[in-house]
């Protein structure tokens, strides 16, 4: 996988979004449509008490995950990316999809406060490799230039 080409081309594509809607919206479909074995990929978003749904691609999801619950809260209250090889084998995984198997989360940060979270899910055990979670972030790191953080989604 050629990962910075997918860098350069995600930066193409997501610094003309007209507004946050449009640009979450497209970030988790181009990662979605680049890799194989992804079942969920979306991000939540801090709307002052708790993680509420936003843009993603997959199945129907949960709409709320309190700050410390499963891999999204605890990747919001700790600050860090959540990198799950085995979500059965944590005690506070929230199964929104049956079918998912591991995890990834990364939080979407703003002058040190979470914003948000980029949250990925695999239908396979171990899909976040090192090369692919350094990648993830680094994508984060290009999609958050382009947030207009003073405004919703649109």
């Amino acid at each position: 996988m050629n990962y910075v080409f997918l860098l350069e081309s995600a930066k193409s594509l997501l610094q003309d979004s007209p507004n946050n809607l449009s640009l979450l919206s497209n970030a988790s479909a181009f990662i979605k449509d680049n890799f194989d074995n992804l079942n969920w990929v979306g991000f939540y978003l801090f709307d002052g008490t708790k993680l509420t749904l936003g843009p993603f691609q997959g199945k129907v999801a949960c709409e709320i995950i309190h700050p410390g619950r499963g891999v999204c809260g605890t990747a919001y209250v700790t600050k860090e990316t959540q990198v799950i090889p085995d979500v059965h084998a944590i005690d506070n995984h929230i199964a929104c999809d049956a079918a998912s198997m591991s995890e990834t989360v990364i939080p979407i940060m703003n002058h040190g406060e979470v914003w948000g979270v980029f949250d990925l899910d695999a239908p396979i055990t171990n899909r976040f490799d090192e090369e692919f979670v350094d990648f993830l972030q680094k994508y984060v790191e290009i999609l958050t230039k382009y947030i207009d953080f003073n405004k919703s989604l649109i």
